[in-house]
């Protein structure tokens, strides 16, 4: 297929790496596969071509990503069945990794030939292997719903934190938006990363190089960036039922639906195939990207990319990697992506992982939002300078658990900065 005509599938014995589970079948037409991911499927048209090329007929099963996870691990640590391709999440690589519980992606594809065109795949690799295949290059930006800030009369595009605290608080004053800005405070993942990308805003980093804590001390920019969440909430900046809602309850229900007018830590990729999707949008047209907002300027923003790949247990790995073959194409993406209009979009699909994707989509002027986007993407940093721990799951889990408690009323955010940082402290140091 265009984009990846390299990208070619190799037999099952040919990875001389060991790794390969003797359970899996070799079958790759006439069989049914199981794609495990936090999302809703792909146009059912996509799907079926898909089958129709390949004789491979793929049952979508959408789970929420925290249990997606839990799931994951459940599943490798009693060596079942559990899917045949499935999430890696780039905070997940280091501690798949670690345990070998994903077949290495080279032995399927020609990942060699990949790597320039696809620059967070080295984000995926961990021990010399490639845990997963990033199916896209999401990072972390701030929507605006530019209607609500021009009729308050607020800057709709903010340069600094301040600037944007201020507009959202003028858009509260004006009654235009009761609760203009969206944080999901519920305990999971999605508010840790809210976390990393306000964090960056604030001038700072969460973890150094060596994977220790750099948020512990009220002078810190991920000490600042705590209270700012918190006090937000507390303020009425936030609505109070946020304190239950996840990252894509948010998208979907309050910025897609006109109830806020603003996202700070929101996914590339939203506005084109979510905001401005009719049959899940009432807000069409009206959400752009900005510049993130940092102290004295725009920040940079922070990856968080997607992968997939196939767990050791899986019935049918090398039919999984035709899926993931076709999934992650630079075609398929850019359909994906909105490019070929509304009816092929994936539904919440960030940026596909392609960078000529990308820059087709660019240039054409398909990618919605691209003047803005493309510019950070290319100034993209990830979020931790060393990569993600292998003990991140424990300390996502503390940090979301002590924000939520934070914001709750429950801790005070110095005393769940420091339970954090104390996580941090312990984990790698290996008690």
């Amino acid at each position: 297929m265009a984009g990846v005509a390299a990208c070619a599938l190799v037999l099952a014995g040919c990875g001389g790496n060991g790794n390969k589970s003797s359970g899996g079948s070799t079958e790759t037409t006439g069989v049914t596969i199981t794609v495990a991911l936090a999302s809703d499927p792909p146009p059912k048209a996509a799907l079926d071509a898909f089958t129709k090329q390949t004789g491979i007929t793929v049952k979508w099963v959408n789970i929420d990503w925290d249990s997606l996870q839990t799931k994951i691990s459940a599943a490798a640590t009693a060596k079942t069945y559990f899917a045949d391709a499935t999430d890696v999440d780039w905070s997940r690589v280091g501690q798949l990794g670690k345990l070998g519980w994903f077949y290495p992606m080279e032995s399927y594809l020609d990942t060699k030939s990949l790597a320039a065109d696809v620059p967070q795949l080295a984000s995926f690799t961990s021990g010399g292997h490639v845990v997963g295949i990033p199916y896209d290059a999401s990072f972390m930006v701030t929507t605006v719903n530019t209607q609500i800030f021009e009729k308050a009369g607020a800057d709709p595009a903010p340069q600094t934190i301040d600037a944007y605290t201020a507009a959202l608080k003028k858009i509260k004053a004006s009654g235009v938006a009761k609760y203009p800005l969206n944080i999901p405070f519920a305990a999971a993942e999605g508010l840790s990363t809210y976390w990393y990308e306000t964090t960056g805003a604030f001038g700072g980093t969460v973890l150094d190089k060596d994977g220790k804590p750099q948020f512990t001390t009220p002078d810190s920019a991920g000490f600042k960036a705590a209270q700012w969440m918190v006090d937000a909430l507390k303020t009425g900046l936030v609505p109070p039922g946020n304190i239950n809602v996840a990252d894509s309850q948010g998208q979907q229900t309050l910025m897609a639906k006109g109830q806020v007018a603003s996202t700070f830590s929101d996914y590339s990729g939203t506005v084109g195939t979510l905001y401005n999707v009719p049959d899940s949008s009432s807000v069409t047209g009206k959400v752009k990207y900005i510049k993130t907002p940092g102290v004295t300027g725009p920040a940079a923003n922070l990856s968080n990319p997607d992968g997939i790949g196939i767990p050791k247990e899986a019935k049918y790995p090398q039919a999984a990697a035709k899926f993931i073959e076709w999934f992650t194409d630079a075609k398929q993406q850019a359909d994906f992506a909105g490019v070929n209009g509304p009816a092929k979009a994936f539904q919440g699909y960030p940026i596909p992982s392609h960078l000529s994707a990308v820059q087709q989509m660019t240039a054409k002027g398909n990618l919605v939002g691209g003047d803005v986007l493309v510019p950070m993407l290319q100034g993209s940093k990830p979020v931790f300078e060393g990569g993600a721990p292998s003990w991140y799951p424990k300390f996502s889990n503390a940090v979301y658990t002590n924000l939520h408690a934070a914001a709750t009323g429950s801790m005070t955010v110095e005393a769940a900065m420091k339970a954090i940082g104390d996580t941090a402290d312990q984990l790698g140091s290996g008690s």
